[in-house]
């Protein structure tokens, strides 16, 4: 577990990949659990350790992640989730090459498919969802953009989806993207945090190493 800030208050670390953020019906070990394992056993705590999950990460997906070390931290963290000013930021690796710019949709979530989909009509069951590419570099051998993305809002597969339904679906996307292929690891990654910290009242922003595999290895 790669830990990139930690004091009394809250620890960020990089989320492995294909872990769940909390513990779900797989009962596989999720980082919730992992964090929670790591205090007890670093600081010999006894008994239950309280480790406040802020925000979560879609299983497949890696990078970092934020967690609250005690309830006034996650209380206030949570806060800036729901104000929106606790800021994420993705690098993600789509197909073909894709522009500049916010991007708002209404996305709907299917419970019993675990998926949303873009509605141009439903609105009243929806939720809106936006997003912003700050940066887009295109590898025109591969067909597949380097994309900086950052999100506005939090929807269930937002990122996914919101791609995908303009022709740029992640790539290694088994969701979303048709053309993926069994095996492959889909290419996005939680790269950039920034938030007040809950009690020293100074903003905190960090950014994660990318992983070296392919197709991140594509830009160096």
């Amino acid at each position: 577990m790669k830990i990139y800030y930690e004091d009394n208050h809250v620890i960020v670390i990089d989320k492995p990949v294909n872990q769940p953020s909390q513990q779900d019906a797989s009962f596989h070990l999720d980082t919730l659990t992992m964090v929670k394992d790591y205090i007890k056993e670093t600081y010999n705590k006894p008994g239950n350790v309280y480790v406040g999950l802020v925000h979560r990460l879609d299983r497949p997906v890696g990078g970092l992640m934020v967690f609250a070390k005690t309830s006034k931290a996650a209380s206030r963290l949570s806060d800036q989730v729901r104000t929106r000013t606790l800021e994420k930021e993705y690098i993600a690796i789509v197909e073909g090459e894709m522009p500049l710019g916010t991007y708002t949709d209404w996305l709907i979530k299917d419970g019993n498919t675990n998926t949303s989909k873009v509605t141009h009509k439903d609105k009243k069951n929806a939720k809106q969802a936006t997003l912003t590419v700050l940066e887009s570099d295109y590898n025109k051998k591969e067909n597949l953009s380097r994309v900086r993305i950052k999100l506005e809002t939090g929807r269930h597969h937002q990122i996914r989806v919101q791609c995908a339904s303009r022709n740029h679906p992640l790539w290694g996307d088994a969701r979303y993207n048709p053309r993926s292929k069994p095996g492959q690891q889909i290419a996005l990654w939680s790269y950039k945090l920034s938030f007040m910290h809950p009690t020293k009242k100074e903003k905190i922003t960090l950014t994660s190493e990318l992983p070296t595999s392919y197709p991140f290895n594509l830009w160096k």
